[in-house]
C-alpha cells in the first residue's frame, strides 16, 4: 500500500474516537511541557545575560523549578476582593487559558504517519478556513483579560484590561493583513495546505515583509516585552491580574506562555514551512517522512521562544503612545501597501508576464518608497520641538505642558480665573 506524505482535507475526520482522544491529550501535554520548559529557559537565559546562574537546584540543571513554582502557586491563599464581581472574576482566567489551548487544534505537527495500523496526519483537525479559526479563538481570549480587569473592582486592573483590548485591536489588524499575502500565494486558508504549498520555498523568504509584520505583531498580541504595557508594573502594579492570586493567577500565567507557543507554531506553519526540514537537512532521504519532522517543527518553535526571551532581556518597555503610534502609523500602512504589491504581483504572474521574484521586486520598489517617505514625515512631525516659550519647566519627570493651558503649574486656579475674566 502506497504511503502518502502530505495530508489533505479529505484525510481529516476519519480517525476512530480513541485516536482523536489520544491526539487531544498529546496536544495538551505538549503545550504544558513546553510552558514549563519556556519558563525555565527564560529564567536561565536572562540570568546568563545578566551574569547570574538562574534556577539550578531543583532537578538536574533546575529543570523541575517551574513545576515546583506551579505547586507553590496552588498552595497559596486564594483571595477574592470584596468589590469584585465574583462570577466574572472566576470565569475570566478560564476563558483566557481555554482559548489559548484551543488555538493549537489546527496546527500541523507533521505529515501522515501510521498509528497502530491507521494512517493519520500529525494534526488534531483541519478545515478550509483554519487560519481564520485561530484568529477568532485568539481574539476571544482577550475577553478574559478585559473581564478580569473589569471584575476586579480595581482601577489599576481596569486600566490594564483596557490597554490590552486596545493593544489587541491595533496589532490584530496588522497580523490579519500579514496573512493575506500567504493566502494569495498558497491559494488556501487551510494550515496543512499552506505547509504543502511551501515545499519549494518558505514564505518567510518569498514574503519577507509579511513575516516581519507578523513576528512584530505576535509580540504585541502576547503582551510580551517590549510591548508588555498591560502589565507595566511601574504604572499599573500588575495590570489586569493585580487582584488575582493562587491558581487563578497561575491560569493567566499559563495562558501567556501557551499563547507564546501558539503564535510561534502559527509563524512556523505559515512562514517557515511548518514541519518540513530546513536546508540542507531537507536533502537527507527521509527527513520529511514519518516522525522525523517533529524535530524540525519543535526546533523552529523553540527558536521563536528564544527570540521572545531575548527581546525581554535586551529591550526596554515602550511608552504607550509610542506603542500605539507604531501599530497604527507604521505597521498597518506597511501591511496594506504590501498586500497591494502581492495582489498586483499575483495578477502579473497569472498572466505569465514575470516570475515571482521579479514581479514582487518591481512592484515593491515604488510602494516601499512611498511608505518610507510617509513614515519619515510622520516621525519628523512627531519629533518637532515646541517653541521654548511654550514649554513649562518642571522638577518632575513628566512631559512638558503647553503654556497656553497652564503657565504657572504651582497656581493653576489663578490662571483659570484670569481666563474667565479675560
Amino acid at each position: 500500500m502506497l504511503f502518502k506524505l502530505d495530508p489533505t482535507l479529505a484525510d481529516f475526520g476519519r480517525d476512530p474516537w480513541w485516536l482523536i482522544t489520544a491526539k487531544v491529550l498529546v496536544v495538551f501535554v505538549v503545550l504544558v511541557v513546553l510552558v514549563l520548559f519556556s519558563i525555565w529557559a527564560e529564567r536561565r537565559v536572562v540570568a546568563r545575560m545578566q551574569f547570574r546562574l538562574g534556577p539550578n537546584r531543583v532537578g538536574p540543571f533546575g529543570l523541575l523549578q517551574s513545576l515546583m513554582d506551579g505547586l507553590k502557586l496552588a498552595l497559596k491563599e486564594d483571595i477574592i476582593p470584596k468589590n469584585a464581581s465574583k462570577a466574572v472574576f472566576l470565569l475570566a482566567p478560564v476563558i483566557s487559558v481555554t482559548t489559548a489551548f484551543m488555538a493549537m487544534a489546527v496546527i500541523p505537527f507533521g505529515p501522515m504517519v501510521s498509528v497502530f495500523g491507521y494512517q493519520t496526519p500529525l494534526q488534531l483537525t483541519d478545515f478550509s478556513v483554519s487560519v481564520l479559526y485561530v484568529l477568532a479563538v485568539t481574539s476571544i481570549g482577550i475577553y478574559g483579560i478585559v473581564l478580569a480587569g473589569w471584575a476586579s473592582g480595581s482601577t489599576y486592573s481596569l486600566l490594564g484590561g483596557l490597554r490590552s483590548s486596545a493593544q489587541m485591536v491595533s496589532y490584530e489588524i496588522a497580523m490579519g493583513l500579514s496573512f493575506v499575502a500567504v493566502f494569495l500565494y498558497a491559494g488556501s486558508m487551510s494550515t496543512s495546505e499552506i505547509v504543502t504549498a511551501q515545499e519549494r520555498i518558505w514564505y518567510a523568504i518569498l514574503l519577507l515583509p509579511s513575516f516581519i509584520i507578523y513576528t512584530t505583531s505576535m509580540v504585541g498580541e502576547t503582551n510580551r516585552a517590549p510591548f508588555d504595557l498591560p502589565e507595566a508594573e511601574g504604572e499599573l502594579v500588575g495590570g489586569f491580574h493585580t487582584e488575582y492570586s493562587s491558581l487563578k493567577f497561575a491560569l493567566f500565567f499559563l495562558a501567556e506562555y501557551v499563547n507564546m507557543v501558539t503564535v510561534s507554531a502559527l509563524a512556523t506553519t505559515l512562514f517557515l514551512g511548518g514541519w518540513r526540514a530546513p536546508y540542507p537537512f531537507s536533502m537527507i532521504p527521509g527527513a520529511n517522512e514519518g516522525w522525523m519532522p517533529l524535530i524540525w517543527f519543535f526546533g523552529k518553535i523553540l527558536a521563536f521562544i528564544f527570540i521572545f526571551i531575548w527581546l525581554r532581556g535586551t529591550l526596554p518597555r515602550l511608552r504607550y503612545d509610542q506603542f500605539m503610534d507604531f501599530g497604527w502609523k507604521v505597521l498597518i500602512p506597511v501591511a496594506l501597501g504590501w498586500v497591494f504589491v502581492v495582489g498586483a504581483a499575483r495578477v502579473v504572474i497569472s498572466e505569465e508576464l514575470l516570475s515571482n521574484t521579479r514581479a514582487i521586486t518591481i512592484l515593491a520598489i515604488p510602494v516601499a518608497a512611498l511608505l518610507l517617505i510617509s513614515v519619515l514625515l510622520e516621525l519628523r512631525k512627531s519629533k518637532q520641538p515646541e517653541q521654548e516659550a511654550d514649554l513649562v519647566t518642571s522638577s518632575y519627570p513628566v512631559p512638558p505642558m503647553s503654556a497656553a493651558r497652564i503657565t504657572n503649574p504651582n497656581r493653576p486656579e489663578v490662571e483659570s480665573k484670569r481666563d474667565t475674566n479675560g
